[in-house]
Formats: C-alpha cells, structure tokens, sequence
C-alpha cells in the first residue's frame, strides 16, 4: 500500500459514517437488532447493584450506567420510530424476513431493564413517584412483550420461510420478552401501595412467565435436535449459542422473585395458606432452572472455542453474550441470598465480573462499527424478503 493508499484507508475509517452512501441510511437501514445494546447495558448496570462485594463507588457507576442506558434507549426508539415515518415500505418488510424480525423482542427486554432500574437507584431519589413511573411502564412493557410473542411466531407459522437446518436460538427472543416483564412485575409488585394491585401485577407475571417458560423450553428442545444433526450455525451465529441461556436465568430469577413476593401479597389479599407454597415453589424451581443454566452455559463456552479457532466476525449479535450472562449472574446471586451456600456468591460475582469485561469488548467494537456505519444494516432491504 502507497503512503497516499494509506492516508486515504486511514482518513477512511475515522470518517463518521465512512462505509454509507448518506447519514439518512444510519435511519433507513436501523433495525432493533440495535435494543439488544440497551439489554446487555441495563442487566450489567442491574447485576453491578448486586455485586457480592463491596466495592467503593460501584453503586454510583451501576446507576450511570442506568441513566447512560435511558439514553440510549430513547436514542434507539427515536431512530427506529423514525424510520417507520420516513421509510415505511422498507420498514414493514422486517414482517417477512426470518431473522430479523426475531428481533422485536429486544424492545421489551431492553424496557424492562430499565423499568428495574426505577426500582433499584429510582426509589432511593423520587420514593412513591419512581414506583408509579415503573408501574405504568411496565403495563405498557408487559403488553409489547406479549404481543410480540404472540405476533412474531404468527408470522413464523404464515409469512416467514424457515427450516431446521438454518434454525438458532434467535427464535428464543421475541417469546422471551414475557418472562422478562414477568420478573420486573414481581420486583414492582412489593412496592406498590394497594394489596389489590400488587396481586393484580402479581398474578399477570406468573401468566406472563408461564406465556414464555414452557415454549422457549420446547424450542430449546427443538435447538438441540438441530444441532445434532445439523451442526454449529455459520460464524456469524456464533453469539447465539449464548441465548439459551437467557429464557433459563430469567425464569430462573422470575421464580425465584416471584415467590419471594407471594406470601406477604397473598395474605395481604386472603390467601396466606398458598404463599409459602409459591416462595418453596420458587426456590426449588429456581435452582433445578439454575442447574439447566449450567450446562448450557458450559455448552455455549465450549462452542464459542471452537468458533474463536476459525474466526469470529463481529456484527450487533454479539450483545448475545451480554444479557443471558446477565440475567445468569443476577439469578445466581439472588439464589446466593436465599442459600446458605458461598459457592453461589463466588459464582455470581465471577459472572458478573465476565460480563463486565464482555460489555467492554462488545461496546467497544459497537461504537467503532457504528461510527464507520459498518453495522447500519438491514438484511430484509438487502434479501427483499
């Protein structure tokens, strides 16, 4: 390469935007693929909360990382929303196209974080107001979630064309997004003031939960047989072997949340005799879904050596490692409050410790990619399906 061939590569990648033919593509070509950034920062900001150790200052960096995390948000829903008023006709094909529409689960999800975020750094500043904030969200954030696991596998059975040898985890997200409400109903649902409400949001997560648990656990079936005797997906799938364990841990923690709410909002409504049995309900599911997590997230850190051998091409899917080590860790560390076993702290404090690292790496090569516009791509404008 010419000294000048060189500038020019140079001048190139730090050019914002380098790789579009026009800034208005960052608009036309935006995808929610983008909300799963705000999934893997929201449970990173949640899990440092929870961190096992006492660290100065860690709280204060958690609830940056709560505001950073709004703001991104905002940003996104603002993007995406706009490319729906500008670009309608090529916004409307993501219906049809069989991976990215997946995608529409990351908008609840990423909410959700957001709403537990009111919970755990609003309440401290804002008391009641914070809570009402989080209650209306998160009616708002259980409908989306459950419309998008209703709608998006609809579409599956009528629209979209698919096949077992090109399935992944990817069909987990938009059905996940339910249990996900789930858990932050039963964080909310404890600090609301009327018991009536408090089990009204109650039993709408256990349903939201059982929306999501059983069916992502009948694809999880479906991914193994595929894998068997299909094989690892392509390179660029690689992150998604991580997904499975994201519908594990959060139903792992939304038992485990949920029954810890129960007894005291079931007595509160005259039903004490069945509360105790919701917490060991709880507890005991909890830590089977736990030992399920376990072996596929030894599963996943075995594929993903395997793919870093040949190469791992980056892409948004990435934020796959983010959130199931998330939503693992913060599981793991509510199981370390309820036991009297230290290995579950240790475990829980290492995981978040990864995931740190992991949202680094990841956001790293986000904003890169992003800034040089590499990663503003819609697949379903490119495939016309």
């Amino acid at each position: 390469m010419t000294d000048i061939a060189h500038i020019r590569a140079v001048a190139f990648g730090l050019k914002p935007l380098a790789t579009l033919a026009s800034p208005r593509e960052v608009v036309r070509q935006f995808t929610p693929n983008w909300f799963a950034a705000t999934m893997g920062t929201g449970i990173l900001a949640l899990a440092l909360a929870q961190f096992p150790a006492r660290v100065p200052g860690l709280h204060a960096v958690a609830e940056g990382l709560w505001w950073f995390n709004i703001g991104l948000f905002s940003l996104f829903t603002a993007l995406y929303a706009a490319r729906w008023i500008f670009y309608f006709d090529g916004a409307r094909q993501i219906f049809g196209h069989s991976v990215v529409s997946m995608f529409f689960g990351c908008i609840p999800m990423g909410l959700a974080t957001i709403i537990n975020g009111f919970l755990a750094f609003g309440v401290p500043h804002w008391g009641e107001s914070a809570v009402q904030i989080a209650q209306v969200l998160w009616w708002a954030d259980a409908a989306m979630a459950l419309a998008c696991g209703i709608a998006i596998p609809f579409m599956m059975f009528t629209r979209q064309t698919h096949t077992i040898d090109q399935m992944t985890a990817v069909w987990l997200l938009p059905v996940v997004a339910a249990e996900v409400a789930a858990v932050s109903g039963g964080l909310l649902a404890p600090h609301l003031a009327d018991t009536h409400h408090q089990l009204t949001v109650l039993i709408t997560s256990y349903a939201l939960w059982a929306c999501s648990v059983p069916l992502a656990m009948s694809i999880l079936v479906i991914l193994v047989l595929r894998m068997a005797v299909h094989k690892l997906p392509h390179a660029s799938m690689a992150a998604s072997s991580w997904l499975a364990l994201g519908p594990i841990g959060t139903g792992a923690l939304g038992l485990l949340v949920m029954g810890g709410a129960a007894p005291a909002i079931f007595a509160a409504n005259g039903l004490g005799d069945y509360g105790a049995a919701a917490r060991g309900i709880g507890l005991i599911g909890g830590v089977l879904l736990w030992g399920y997590g376990f072996w596929w997230a030894a599963m996943a850190a075995l594929i993903t050596a395997r793919y870093l051998r040949e190469g791992l091409p980056f892409n948004l899917g990435w934020w796959g490692y983010t959130f199931p080590i998330g939503v693992y860790a913060v599981a793991t560390l509510k199981l370390s409050t309820l036991l009297p076993l230290a290995a579950f702290a240790i475990i829980g404090g290492g995981l978040v410790i990864l995931l740190a690292i992991m949202w680094l790496v990841v956001g790293a090569r986000t904003v890169r990619g992003a800034w040089r516009g590499d990663l503003f791509v819609a697949p379903c404008l490119k495939s016309g399906q």
